[in-house]
């Protein structure tokens, strides 16, 4: 039976002690991570969130003390008063291996039952099962030093923006639904039946009408959701450190971020990273990696095959080159063997999902050249290959060709990725850069229309003011992104604060006046009393978290996060309401009854 706590007062924390505390009275408090009854002696392996301490019992114990020591299981809640004593049998293990706590008093503050799996950093249990019971999966050591360092980071965040003179501001959490690239979250209205919130996908409009009101420098460490399909880096509710400044150019920002990077990283994890960050353009990242986030801590950069194989007899190069495309491809150094006929099919289905229409191939063998396109080229053609490509004896080329020279880019970006990860290429450090310039529309081949890259208040170049009505092709973006080892993470822009520009720019993505100013209005007005030049960007917390501690998911520096089907395991989140509810709301529900595939 669980005891009460009445008079006990902690001290201090397991993890904290050390041999120069012997001969120290404490109290402690925290789980029992192991229990080992040896008959004459007793040792618990108390847990807390600072690490363990070992306790024991002898034939010097109480033998109450000593008796109740005995039944202690796995995950009982302890309170002890003991002496903290040098340990004759010494464990480098654990950083209070030096010491144990000889107990005059336990008490049991709360018993367990067996839990489901261990608690302990070897756990080998599912991630389904320990999603299920996550109060659970959060005492492991491993987890709560990653809820612990991105608190850190985000006190280190508040500490450097303060500095600079940032001022924190709350924006709402119940908005009005406007688009910005995803679907979003809605709430319905019990007073205004037929209306909806909607949930904030960022704090764009606010904090930009923050800069109206004279509030010059803002941040806010802001809680941002997007309907959106999941993946590792991707959850629906994520937290950005969100920013945004007047009467700065793009260099102000970008210095601001590098500094911000330089401060986080040295306060959490004592690592120095070098400023300035290496500064690439869109057109020059997707041509070299084929991504507009790439990882550049290894090479296999891309290359150009265009001019070298148009006049080739091959028609998947002749006819991507005929109408206006490119042929371009990547190369495997010491590939060959990894790279069989069989695994190379297999990539080339990968391929195929993502868009390609197939791979060329080239297999530099101790035999020679085999190649999947060799029969349609001439020996000098192959040879001029082979050198644009850098191959050597060992290497294998893959190539991609299409009449769209951004899906062959694109197409061969994934590919670099799924090559590096087949050949177990290393990949260490951490390789910051920006990607600046981008273009301002992106061509929907589904709708036949130029959409906006980034939002509609981003503010083209100066440069572009010339293509706006013209070729939207070279009309390019004051926008920018930090990636950092092939994640985005960050994305901002100078924004446009003329409103006969933000009328242009919403005419040119296709939404007339009435539309643009029933969904925007408010901002455009807001802008007709004296708006100032500013711009910012979104830090992703959480991307920044994961990228920090090298852990392959969202999910291990969330606390309570969704999985692939945007459902919590623990709580069974989203799930059905009463009919009552639902009432009240004035809202009916039509269930289709086909069931998300996770």
């Amino acid at each position: 039976m669980a005891e009460f706590m009445t008079g006990m007062k902690r001290t201090c924390y397991c993890g904290e002690l050390r041999l120069s505390d012997a001969g120290k009275e404490v109290t402690l408090f925290g789980w029992t991570a192991k229990q080992r009854d040896l008959g004459q002696l007793v040792f618990i392996d108390l847990r807390d969130r600072t690490g363990i301490v070992q306790l024991s019992f002898d034939d010097t114990t109480d033998k109450e003390i000593f008796a109740k020591a005995q039944k202690v299981r796995s995950e009982y809640v302890l309170g002890v008063v003991g002496t903290v004593m040098e340990r004759s049998a010494k464990s480098d293990k654990i950083a209070t291996g030096d010491i144990e706590v000889k107990v005059t008093e336990l008490r049991i503050l709360g018993e367990s039952e067996t839990p489901p799996f261990e608690i302990s950093d070897k756990c080998t249990a599912g991630e389904p099962t320990r999603l299920k019971y996550r109060y659970l999966d959060l005492r492991r050591p491993e987890l709560q030093q990653n809820i612990i360092l991105r608190h850190k980071i985000a006190k280190a965040t508040r500490d450097y923006f303060d500095e600079k003179g940032f001022i924190e501001i709350e924006t709402p959490m119940l908005i009005k639904s406007t688009p910005e690239g995803a679907r979003d979250f809605l709430v319905p209205s019990r007073i205004h039946k037929g209306s909806f919130y909607a949930l904030p996908q960022s704090p764009q409009i606010y904090k930009q009408l923050c800069m109206v009101a004279g509030f010059d420098k803002y941040m806010q460490i802001a809680r941002c959701f997007r309907d959106e399909d999941l993946r590792a880096d991707r959850q629906p509710e994520f937290t950005q450190i969100d920013i945004e400044m007047s009467f700065v150019d793009m260099d102000d920002i970008l210095e601001l971020g590098e500094g911000f990077i330089k401060y986080v990283f040295k306060k959490a994890l004592d690592i120095d990273i070098p400023t300035p960050f290496p500064r690439y353009t869109y057109n020059e990242v997707m041509s070299r990696f084929g991504s507009d986030k790439p990882d550049t801590r290894f090479g296999m950069e891309l290359f150009d095959l265009t001019e070298t194989v148009k006049d080739s007899e091959f028609v998947v190069f002749k006819n991507a080159v005929a109408n206006g495309g490119s042929v371009r491809g990547i190369t495997a150094k010491n590939a060959v063997k990894t790279y069989s006929r069989k695994v190379i099919d297999k990539l080339i289905e990968t391929a195929k999902g993502i868009g390609a229409k197939g791979v060329a191939w080239i297999r530099m063998t101790d035999d020679g050249i085999a190649s999947s396109f060799s029969k349609f080229m001439t020996d000098e053609q192959m040879q001029s290959i082979v050198e644009k490509a850098g191959a050597e004896k060992g290497d294998v080329v893959f190539i991609v060709a299409d009449e769209n020279d951004t899906s062959v880019m694109s197409i061969l970006g994934a590919l670099r990725l799924e090559v590096a990860n087949k050949l177990e290429i290393k990949r260490e450090g951490f390789n910051f850069l920006w990607v600046v310039e981008f273009p301002f529309f992106e061509y929907d081949k589904d709708s036949g229309e130029w959409l906006a890259m980034h939002h509609p208040f981003t503010s083209p170049t100066d440069e572009a003011m010339n293509h706006l009505e013209g070729d939207k092709s070279k009309v390019y973006a004051k926008a920018y992104d930090m990636v950092l080892n092939g994640i985005e993470l960050s994305s901002g822009s100078i924004r446009i604060t003329n409103p006969d520009l933000q009328k242009r720019m919403f005419s040119m993505l296709g939404l007339s006046d009435e539309e643009a100013y029933r969904k925007f209005g408010f901002l455009t007005d807001a802008f007709k009393f004296g708006a100032p030049p500013h711009g910012g960007m979104g830090i992703g917390l959480d991307r920044l978290v994961m990228q920090m501690i090298e852990a392959s998911t969202l999910r291990d520096v969330v606390a309570f996060p969704k999985v692939q089907n945007a459902s919590e395991l623990m709580t069974n989140a989203p799930s059905p309401v009463d009919d009552e509810q639902l009432g009240e709301l004035g809202i009916g529900v039509t269930v289709n009854t086909e069931a998300p595939q996770e």
